[in-house]
């Protein structure tokens, strides 16, 4: 049985789904994947991996820009390998209480993809978050840190056991 090789890619403007991402990559690692973690903006080349876990921060109802070009600039090979999505943004508990289905720009990217499955996590905008709309929306109530670690460690563990069962067929 030999080790996947997983890329964790994403696209994050203030350091949250970036923290999402580092915490899937620990997790891989923990139940016996190879996997680096990687922003989309400098993940060059995808011929190494095994699997691609994708992510990208919601603004406004799109996933960050820098996950849409990985996704559009590979394309072609993300096609020949298991690609796993996932979204972080919900500023509520929304993403913790149930599925929150991709939005509709991802679920069409996770369609021409064929990835396997796609997930949202909580986001988060809190005082140390820059920016004009990070500060109105503090100010109107509407911060906070809505990733929950045990659902992302949860979900990587699943990502895991799919990789690792599919090695050792």
């Amino acid at each position: 049985m030999t080790t996947p090789r997983v890329l964790v890619t994403y696209g994050s403007r203030h350091g949250a789904t970036a923290g999402i991402a580092e915490q899937i990559g620990a997790t891989l690692r923990a139940d016996g994947c190879d996997a680096d973690v990687v922003p989309a903006g400098s993940a060059a080349d995808v011929a190494a991996y095994d699997a691609v876990v994708l992510g990208g921060a919601l603004y406004a109802g799109r996933w960050h820009a820098d996950a849409r070009r990985f996704a559009r600039r590979h394309g072609g090979e993300l096609a020949d390998r298991p690609v796993f999505l996932f979204s972080s943004g919900p500023i509520d508990d929304s993403a913790a209480k149930g599925e929150v289905p991709p939005a509709p720009g991802v679920a069409r990217l996770a369609a021409r993809l064929g990835a396997r499955e796609h997930v949202t996590f909580g986001g988060s905008v809190t005082a140390e978050t820059p920016g004009w709309l990070a500060r109105q929306l503090l100010r109107r109530g509407h911060g906070g840190d809505f990733r929950d670690p045990e659902r992302v460690r949860s979900w990587a563990h699943h990502v895991a056991a799919d990789l690792n069962e599919a090695e050792s067929d």
